[in-house]
């Protein structure tokens, strides 16, 4: 990443550092992130370089401190196969979207207490914050909409279960203090089969208020949707088998 602050320290000259920004983003040899901040393209992307098709490490530059998450996160932990048209950034501070080399990037701003648990990953030679495993899965369950909704949510969740335990899914869930993600994993990994024990379930459950609704799924109820499941306090308005399309080896309670 070059900041033009760099390029003109560097020179000793605004007006001299300006012109050798314009002629490198010409060439092809920078990439225009925000105003002032740049991405190099190396030498070896060849003579006539064509930009840089790396869409994570992209978004992952624009700003710092910054991570990709949500439904990017998961399709690169392997939690899904899906690809997102759109890649979302947690940011501290509200950006605009934007589309760099043709790829679709959203910030997104998080609050303090969530901002957490992230890491700078290698992908294909460029270095991008991304969110670690748990803590992706966790985000997603915390906005299923920048996640491919509630079906995708319990894919990504399923994908998890090879390799997270239950422990930390639970530590860094509470640590997030919302009460619908709550909910949403409990009901989630029932739904998907995940086995935990009697005791870190109920760990889980003591965290809900028992008053405390919340809903997964679209604004209103339709026929054959779930419903309210009393384990976890959760309205559910989609169907098992909406829910489960998306999830290997796993069908709705009656499917053939």
């Amino acid at each position: 990443m070059v900041c033009a602050t760099d390029v003109i320290e560097l020179l000793g000259n605004e007006s001299t550092a300006r012109k050798v920004i314009r002629n490198l983003l010409r060439k092809g040899w920078l990439t225009r992130l925000v105003a002032g901040r740049y991405l190099f393209l190396p030498p070896e992307y060849g003579p006539e370089n064509l930009g840089e098709n790396n869409a994570v490490a992209l978004a992952s530059a624009v700003v710092e401190p910054s991570y990709v998450g949500w439904w990017a996160a998961a399709s690169y932990h392997g939690f899904t196969t899906q690809k997102p048209m759109t890649i979302s950034v947690a940011t501290r501070r509200q950006l605009s979207p934007r589309t760099l080399e043709g790829n679709n990037i959203r910030f997104v701003k998080v609050v303090e207490r969530k901002f957490f648990g992230f890491k700078a990953y290698d992908l294909y030679g460029r270095e991008a914050s991304l969110s670690m495993p748990v803590k992706t899965v966790v985000d997603c369950l915390d906005r299923p909409d920048l996640a491919g909704g509630a079906a995708e949510v319990a894919r990504i969740l399923y994908g998890a279960t090879v390799d997270a335990a239950p422990e930390e899914v639970i530590d860094t869930a509470l640590r997030m203090k919302s009460t619908a993600l709550l909910q949403r994993l409990g009901f989630l990994a029932d739904l998907v089969g995940w086995k935990w024990s009697a005791a870190l379930r109920a760990r889980l459950r003591a965290a809900i208020a028992p008053s405390t609704r919340s809903v997964l799924g679209r604004a209103t109820r339709a026929d054959g949707d779930v419903g309210y499941v009393a384990a976890w306090g959760l309205l559910v308005h989609a169907t098992e088998a909406d829910l489960l399309a998306e999830v290997p080896k796993v069908k709705a309670v009656g499917a053939t």
